[in-house]
């Protein structure tokens, strides 16, 4: 077998195991190990405030990673003992990462390194109108030249301080919610964990 044909079923074999566990964070408590990461965690600040936090991986979008904590807070809420909750606080951070990767099928057998170390052909040629040009296969040649694959990554978390409150939610407070009619309304949309 050639070393190209080698290399693109390397690559194959990397990229098949890679998607089969590529999955958004479902609604779990933190993990920050194994397949997938994130999840949500809560701190106790006082009796009836906490702060509540729902981090995603990179293929978890805003939505569903503020979503989650919406439920988390309600879920809280009702197992405290609590009916409804505010929100004090409320942020949703991003962070943004940007990778260029070469390709690695883009470079010829004879690049850095293989098989010749650090030669590799260019010649001279004359080209009507511009005279004598130099010929490279890194520079300028579109089918030789270094090809690269630029991706952008992102990763939401979620956090809120929220207080909690026993009784009726008072009207017309647009930081205020109903613990138990959240938790309904939204308990479709929450995707838990595979049970292994």
């Amino acid at each position: 077998m050639s070393m190209k044909k080698a290399a693109v079923a390397a690559a194959l074999v990397i990229a098949a195991g890679l998607s089969a566990c590529a999955t958004p964070t479902p609604y779990q408590p933190r993990v920050t190990s194994g397949g997938v990461t994130g999840g949500f965690s809560e701190q106790r600040l006082e009796e009836n405030r906490f702060r509540v936090s729902f981090a995603g991986n990179t293929l978890t979008s805003r939505e569903t990673v503020e979503r989650y904590l919406l439920y988390r807070s309600a879920e809280l809420t009702t197992q405290q003992g609590y009916d409804w909750f505010e929100t004090a606080d409320h942020r949703t951070d991003k962070t943004q990462r940007t990778y260029v990767e070469p390709d690695p099928f883009a470079r010829p057998a004879f690049g850095w390194g293989y098989p010749y170390g650090y030669w590799r052909p260019s010649w001279r040629y004359y080209g009507g109108g511009y005279g004598w040009r130099t010929w490279d296969p890194f520079w300028g040649d579109p089918f030789f030249a270094d090809r690269a694959q630029i991706r952008t990554v992102e990763k939401f978390e979620a956090g809120a301080e929220i207080v909690m409150h026993k009784g009726r939610k008072p009207e017309g407070d647009p930081r205020a919610y109903d613990a138990r009619e959240i938790m309904a309304n939204l308990a479709s949309s929450i995707v838990r964990p595979e049970q292994k």
